[in-house]
């Protein structure tokens, strides 16, 4: 349920989200397991575990989770088993074998192993704020997020998104927060940062270090840029932010994770729900808070 990551994209025009239309152009994608002959397999699959809808909604906030499947074929199996076939096949017709009788052998190999191959399931969840008009997907790597909204755009038909952008760039912004010691009241810098120079040439990694010491602050002064930034806000949640606006390592503090544990273990869904809400609405907050730090959004050319 608790994000780790966060990349955010703004929803260019307004969509439907009516349930007609999620459990129509979700139903289309849903998420089958592999068969014998299947190498993977990408679709939607429930949120609330033991429930058959595939998305999960509170008012205006909706719920997705993609599972993607992938049976591993080890390389060197496959090359191991494949070397064997061609030194018999060529021994036996006393010839050397042509390239596309080598794929079609390595076809056959892949299909006699993949029954056996075990499966890497992974699950990404997207939260839907219909209200904003913004997307979050919890991915540590764009590639990951976009496989996520392309599944949602085959799903709908359309899904006009780009990247949420800040008008001023958060790497100059994080650098004079830091360089200047005017980190916003209600952010504390942590003790790790990276920084880069305006050539990316040089880039410096510095954990569990102090970034208001001479050493960092003399790196700043030379025209390095922080790049990347711990951050706590507020003692509700700590993350590291990107110059990309996205957010990683993300750790809601204990005192808002135990804000439901008055529900009872067994009513599984009443906790979903009240936790959905709960972090909904913190990063809702934050990502008001970011937009005043960074100047707003930025503007789009038309």
């Amino acid at each position: 349920m608790w994000f780790k990551n966060v990349i955010i994209y703004r929803l260019t025009k307004s969509l439907d989200w009516s349930d007609v239309v999620l459990q129509s152009g979700l139903g289309q994608n849903e998420y089958q397991p592999c068969g014998q002959s299947d190498m993977s397999k990408f679709g939607w699959a429930a949120p609330l575990r033991g429930q058959s809808s595939l998305y999960f909604s509170n008012g205006k906030q909706i719920l997705l989770v993609a599972h993607k499947e992938e049976k591993i074929l080890p390389s060197h199996v496959v090359q191991r088993e494949l070397d064997e076939r061609v030194r018999q096949l060529e021994e036996k017709e006393n010839r050397r074998l042509k390239k596309t009788e080598k794929q079609a052998l390595k076809d056959d190999v892949v299909a006699m192993l993949l029954p056996r191959a075990f499966s890497k399931n992974q699950q990404t969840k997207m939260w839907i704020n219909t209200e904003t008009n913004l997307i979050y997907v919890d991915a540590a790597s764009a590639k990951r997020a976009e496989d996520v909204l392309a599944l949602l755009r085959k799903s709908l038909g359309s899904l006009p998104v780009i990247p949420l952008a800040f008008a001023n760039e958060p790497a100059v912004v994080m650098t004079q927060w830091i360089a200047q010691q005017e980190t916003p009241q209600y952010f504390t810098a942590l003790d790790e940062a990276e920084l880069k120079a305006a050539d990316d040439k040089g880039i410096i990694r510095c954990k569990n270090q102090p970034l208001e010491s001479e050493e960092i602050l003399s790196h700043l002064e030379k025209g390095k840029f922080i790049t990347k930034l711990a951050l706590d806000w507020d003692e509700h949640l700590s993350f590291v932010l990107n110059e990309d606006g996205t957010l990683k390592r993300l750790k809601f503090a204990d005192s808002v994770r135990e804000k439901n544990d008055d529900i009872l273990k067994e009513d599984m869904a009443q906790r979903f729900d009240a936790d959905f809400l709960l972090m909904t609405g913190e990063l809702a907050r934050l990502t008001e808070y970011l937009l005043d730090d960074f100047g707003g959004e930025k503007e789009r050319l038309s």
